[in-house]
């Protein structure tokens, strides 16, 4: 990726946004569409619908009783932990501790809630299977008998000394170590809620509209929703420029759409690239995001543009390429590649943007800070859905993010693959809308606090045993 960055992004990203450009008023939105400029000349296309809510008589009656709830300056806009009286606190308290040597300690000390896998076919309202997936415990591995261990020497012939003792080892000194400790209130999001409001985010050459099951299921279900198309994507402008598309200008733009549009409980679903674009949101704004939802999302490791990668070739040897790009990214996308799915694709205006536009965004994914220690401190609850049959991201990629965060929920769609919003949308709308109605059950909050250390290495030994822990379960 580029890294010509101002300091103004670099200021946007510490939260010194000063001199941010604010939206402009757009005129009368047309079914739900408005363009948006984020800055001189940079205008966005986002789509935007606010339902009409008629609530029922048992809603009336509701909102009856929570009067003593309402703003004394008039403002009917509930707080979160206002607007629902199930509301949950969550104490998250967390220790992250960083070794030179890679290794990666996290000690949860507040209230832990245990992530799990699902998989689900496609059109099925309910999980065929759960399966916990667990960190192997680090002094687990440390003090477990050695598979293939070495006898005791026998004695010592008479004449000869004993060796003497390797030397003990140092204690070592931890690189990195950061500390957490927060109190989150998670509730109930209903579609009903006015203080609720949900953000999807695209990814590389895809646009609005492959969210378009998505809008249409929850706006119809009262909910009040967002998308906008990404600069040179869809109907957004295109600067030729390549700053332009770095993950700093990117996420300064979609910084002032969620600036715009945000309400007291935000929840945010991102695909592919825009996953990282809704893991810096929840980073910045913890208060204001209430959930994230992250699809076909992969690990949590910095972004770094691959320099070997055919996307570096100039842009006019891309736009000779372009069929054979657009079909092999119909192979990948999709676990089938019949009629249906290429009109998706076509629907989805998805895989329709520049070469010059593609090389920049490929090359602009330049964002170190975005490690484990970035997602580890993310005290938002989030659910991670993978297409079992994506050719992009591996399955293990997503495993991974479940071990990092805090409150992840990993749910596998057997049947989709890269697109699979636009391959099951059913299911997806499902697995989405159960997650924005989840609380979490702190029933267990005991039986949680047995397991407070988490040890995560890259060492390969570590990574092997606890795939193989978990596919034993």
């Amino acid at each position: 990726m580029l890294t010509s960055i101002t300091d103004g992004i670099l200021c946007c990203l510490t939260g010194k946004a000063a001199n941010l450009v604010l939206p402009l008023e757009s005129s009368e939105p047309s079914d739900g569409f408005e363009f948006v400029e984020v800055k001189p000349g940079r205008v966005l296309r986002v789509r935007h619908i606010i339902p009409e809510r008629q609530p029922s008589e048992t809603e009336k009656q509701d909102a009856g009783k929570e009067k003593t709830d309402v703003d004394c300056d008039g403002n009917d806009d509930a707080s979160p932990e206002d607007s629902t009286n199930n509301s949950t606190s969550v104490h998250c308290k967390r220790k992250i501790t960083v070794y030179r040597n890679g290794q990666l300690v996290i000690e949860n000390l507040g209230d832990v809630l245990h992530s799990e896998i699902l998989q689900c076919q496609d059109g099925d309202l309910e999980p065929c299977s759960t399966v916990e997936v667990e960190l192997a415990d680090y002094k687990e591995i440390a003090s477990s008998p050695d598979p293939n261990p070495v006898p005791p020497p026998g004695p010592l012939p008479s004449g000869e000394q004993k060796p003497a003792p390797p030397p003990r080892r140092r204690r070592r000194k931890p690189k990195r170590t950061v500390l957490i400790d927060s109190k989150r209130l998670i509730s109930s999001c209903k579609g009903t809620h006015s203080d609720v409001a949900l953000f999807f985010v695209h990814g590389v050459g895809g646009s609005l509209d492959i969210w378009s099951s998505q809008l249409d299921f929850f706006s119809r279900l009262g909910y009040e929703v967002i998308a906008p198309d990404l600069a040179g994507h869809g109907a957004s402008t295109a600067p030729q420029i390549a700053a332009a598309y770095t993950f700093y200008a990117l996420a300064e733009d979609l910084r002032a759409i969620f600036k715009r549009y945000a309400r007291k409980r935000n929840i945010l679903i991102g695909h592919s690239y825009g996953v990282s674009f809704c893991t810096f949101l929840a980073h910045e704004y913890p208060d204001l995001v209430h959930k994230v939802v992250m699809i076909n999302g992969g690990g949590p490791t910095a972004l770094e543009p691959s320099l070997c990668s055919i996307f570096q070739l100039p842009s006019c040897v891309l736009h000779c390429l372009s069929p054979c790009l657009a079909w092999s990214f119909l192979k990948a996308g999709f676990a089938r590649q019949g009629a249906k799915e290429k009109q998706l694709l076509k629907q989805g205006n998805a895989f329709n943007v520049s070469p010059f536009v593609l090389r920049a965004m490929m090359s602009g994914q330049y964002w170190p800070e975005g490690d484990e220690v970035y997602h580890a401190e993310l005290t938002v609850p989030i659910l991670l859905v993978h297409g079992m049959c994506d050719k992009f991201v591996p399955m293990d990629e997503d495993q991974r993010m479940a071990e990092i965060l805090l409150f992840a929920f990993l749910k596998v769609i057997e049947e989709g693959s890269h697109m699979v919003m636009m391959e099951c949308p059913d299911t997806v709308n499902t697995l989405l809308h159960e997650f924005f109605l989840w609380e979490p059950d702190m029933s267990r909050k005991d039986s949680c606090k047995t397991d407070t250390e988490k040890t995560v290495s890259v060492c390969d030994i570590i990574n092997s045993l606890k795939i193989n822990k978990s596919m034993d379960k």
